[in-house]
């Protein structure tokens, strides 16, 4: 155990991370969660895995006056990227890196939250750490926890997710929802196209609904932290035949929204505008993409709210908003929420997470385990 990691109860998080970052997680998240749980055991915390896969672990009194949710996630997208640690790495100047698949996204974050939760140990406030098993799939694990009965953030008074932020304290998201545009016109011969009813066609109509969309009277305004809602057409679909008229037509969109819309919200408005712009021989429908669970929705925390400025000052990063999707949109309607980790999701060369060149350097992670642990020992110990 190195001695700049000594702090952390006999937790070196780089060595955890390294064994971490070896086990393929895409597919199974199977191995990766039982070594997560025998780590907990080796210092002497008793985990416990719930109905959606979450590992749950606990530290301070029951009936804490105060209490901070640490939440980030063990799977990772495809395909794996065999670990390799490099002491001089090029993508951080020279600098001592870990590269592979989850080396920031998001198992650097998991091994500094996991550096903070064992070295503290509360005896006023209680620190949960809850780790989700399919944040980048479907989150049915974080809806789980939740909505369960016994769910630790609904009376929290900070959430830490985990997620490559270069160690700024993100407050605010923007949401993600999906869906398509269904039309419905009728087939004719393609030499007398007045008889039938064109799909294809009436995307003319859709298209310059999409691009006005944002500027109806009703529209949700600028958010302070993260600009405007965006509506973007991603994949069409329609026709059979060159030499007819077609009778369907389906168009996805992608929505990037900011608070307060929900995705209710958005679907109602979308509707009434496509309705308003379609021809009134083509039938329009906008359905979202079939899911479980609901859509990961745009959230925002308060820049001065205390979990900001305390992790901020033991940080020393900027206060900013996250550009990616996460699992905070489930928890900030129960708490303050941030998003705050070592690593980014991309640097000057390019994609970093998600990416074949993915990687996080080292003394990225001591540096948030040690911002992490000063936080929790203002907040609780």
């Amino acid at each position: 155990m190195s001695t700049a990691d000594s702090a952390f109860a006999g937790f070196d998080p780089v060595e955890f991370l390294e064994t971490a970052v070896q086990h393929d997680s895409h597919e199974d998240v199977g191995p990766m969660r039982t070594f997560l749980c025998e780590t907990l055991e080796s210092h002497g915390v008793s985990p416990r895995v719930d109905d959606g896969g979450n590992v749950l672990a606990t530290r301070g009194p029951a009936d804490a006056d105060t209490r901070v949710v640490l939440n980030t996630h063990i799977d990772t997208v495809s395909p794996h990227v065999s670990f390799e640690r490099d002491e001089s790495g090029s993508e951080a100047g020279g600098s001592d890196v870990i590269r592979g698949r989850g080396s920031c996204d998001a198992k650097g974050p998991l091994a500094a939250l996991l550096a903070a939760f064992f070295a503290v140990d509360p005896t006023e406030g209680r620190v949960t750490l809850a780790i989700t098993p399919d944040e980048e799939v479907l989150s049915t694990g974080a809806y789980k926890l939740v909505t369960g009965e016994d769910s630790p953030t609904r009376d929290a008074d900070a959430v830490i997710v985990g997620e490559p932020t270069d160690l700024d304290v993100c407050t605010a998201a923007k949401g993600r929802f999906q869906g398509t545009i269904h039309l419905t016109g009728a087939n004719a011969h393609a030499a007398e196209p007045e008889t039938g009813a064109n799909a294809v066609a009436a995307l003319e109509s859709v298209l310059a609904a999409i691009r006005t969309f944002d500027e109806r009277a009703d529209a949700p305004p600028e958010h302070p932290q993260l600009g405007a809602a965006t509506l973007t057409p991603t994949v069409v679909e329609g026709g059979e035949a060159t030499n007819q008229v077609p009778a369907d037509c389906a168009l996805t969109v992608d929505r990037r929204s900011v608070p307060p819309e929900t995705a209710d919200e958005f679907h109602a408005a979308l509707t009434d505008q496509l309705e308003a712009a379609v021809p009134d021989d083509v039938g329009v429908e906008f359905r979202f993409t079939d899911r479980p669970t609901p859509f990961l929705e745009a959230w925002d925390t308060d820049p001065d709210a205390e979990i900001v400025d305390v992790l901020a000052d033991a940080s020393g990063g900027e206060v900013r908003p996250f550009t990616a999707a996460t699992e905070a949109s489930y928890f900030a309607a129960d708490a303050p929420t941030v998003v705050f980790g070592p690593g980014v999701l991309a640097d000057d060369e390019g994609a970093v997470a998600h990416a074949p060149r993915e990687y996080v350097r080292v003394d990225a992670v001591r540096a948030a385990s040690r911002a992490l642990e000063e936080t929790l020992r203002t907040l609780v110990a």
